[in-house]
């Protein structure tokens, strides 16, 4: 039984690790896709309130609404993308198995 649990305890140990020399392509290529993903936030708002003004200007009532659902999609993916990553490493936890 003394083995069983000596084996159980060093499985529980081992981490997942990057290769040596992975670790700075690795967090430079994260940083690119969350800044992209920031980039793009700011250019749904920017073409939201755009589909509002010309809906507005050009009496298009349908593409107003667009705009304002946009608005409201794009906010709502910006809590999602500050919340879950905050849930997914709470019900994960350090990722060691």
């Amino acid at each position: 039984m003394d083995v069983v649990t000596a084996t159980a305890t060093t499985v529980m140990a081992v981490c997942p690790k990057a290769p040596p020399g992975a670790v700075g392509p690795t967090n430079e290529i994260t940083s690119y896709v969350l800044w992209g993903v920031i980039v793009l936030f700011g250019l749904g708002i920017i073409i939201a309130i755009g589909a509002i003004i010309a809906g507005r200007v050009f009496s298009l009532p349908h593409a107003s609404k667009v705009g304002v659902i946009s608005v409201v999609v794009v906010f709502a993916c910006a809590i999602a993308y500050l919340v879950l990553p905050g849930m997914l490493n709470g019900i994960l936890g350090k990722g060691c198995i």
